[in-house]
């Protein structure tokens, strides 16, 4: 039968799993109604701080909640073997006009990776490619040992 070891992180056991990943998922909620989808991102380990370009059309759902100015919730979690770890960031999707942008901010949207590309079904000019911050609240982690009996 497994045993489980569970540990909480360090501030700096954080600050090393945010910087080792770049993807993770953004949960928004707004009034009664969830929504959460897969995100890249950059982060910067010094303001404690996420960087995120977030892609939406017109009509689409992502664009109803963010305007909403929605409270989020940022996980990025991984999975080796049978050790599992996870970070939660919660607090305000803070939106970044183009015109406060500085050449460190645009670095740190540029550790945002992946996708390198999209493939829309729309044209370009319909999409509304947007950059957010997420200094969270609270940021906390844990680490999760199963140990297995041999059998």
């Amino acid at each position: 039968m497994p045993t489980n070891s569970e540990v909480e992180m360090s501030p700096a056991e954080v600050d090393a799993h945010l910087s080792r990943h770049e993807t993770g998922v953004l949960a928004l909620a707004r009034d009664d109604a969830p929504y959460a989808i897969p995100i890249s991102y950059g982060y910067d380990a010094d303001d404690r701080a996420l960087y995120l370009r977030l892609v939406s059309t017109p009509d689409s759902e992502k664009r109803e909640f963010l305007a909403s100015t929605p409270q989020a919730r940022v996980v990025v979690y991984d999975d080796a073997h049978d050790e599992y770890a996870s970070v939660v960031g919660v607090g305000a999707l803070e939106r970044v006009d183009l015109d406060e942008l500085t050449p460190e901010t645009i670095a740190q949207y540029g550790e945002a990776r992946r996708p390198l590309f999209e493939i829309w079904a729309d044209d370009k000019p319909d999409l509304d490619i947007e950059l957010y911050r997420f200094e969270p609240e609270t940021l906390t982690g844990r680490t999760v040992v199963i140990e297995r009996d041999e059998a």
